[in-house]
């Protein structure tokens, strides 16, 4: 299978997005280390069509025109990690639960951990939305690119949530 990556300019810097030609596979931070996952075959490309898409819906996302994503996502992980990233993706545009809200919504309510290593390895940031979960007492706590990072994305959340 063939990879491909293209890097795309937003506020908090730019940003490498990978996909093969049906689905994303990574969103990796300017600080963030890519080779996370190996993707074998790596080539810069522009002009794919899964890459065009989720830069176009990421730059509206950014602007605060959208709120969801509607993009086909393949992330590499475990099991267990994939239980985790598709219990993130319930969580609405401009809401926040905890750790250990994550690790009941999965029935393992004692693996909050656990729960938070899997959402650490999240290659899909922003459109698996780890940056919606903080810690127990409110703080904000851990996130791939930087702690002012989450907060600038909490923060245009707020600013263009409506409910």
């Amino acid at each position: 299978m063939k990879y491909y990556y293209t890097v795309m300019k937003s506020p908090v810097g730019d940003i490498t997005l990978i996909a093969d030609d049906v689905s994303l596979r990574g969103i990796y931070w300017p600080n963030q280390k890519p080779d996370r996952v190996k993707f074998p075959d790596l080539e810069k490309n522009d002009s794919n069509r899964v890459l065009k898409s989720a830069v176009k819906q990421l730059e509206s996302y950014f602007s605060g025109k959208r709120k969801d994503f509607n993009i086909p996502l393949s992330p590499v992980g475990t099991e267990f990690q994939k239980e985790v990233w598709e219990a993130l993706r319930s969580i609405s545009y401009g809401e926040t639960v905890s750790y250990g809200d994550i690790a009941k919504q999965i029935g393992r309510p004692k693996a909050v951990r656990a729960v938070g290593g899997a959402i650490g390895r999240n290659p899909l940031s922003i459109m698996i939305p780890c940056h919606r979960v903080i810690g127990a007492s409110g703080k904000l706590i851990g996130f791939a690119s930087s702690l002012s990072t989450k907060e600038f994305l909490l923060n245009l959340e707020s600013q263009f949530d409506s409910h």
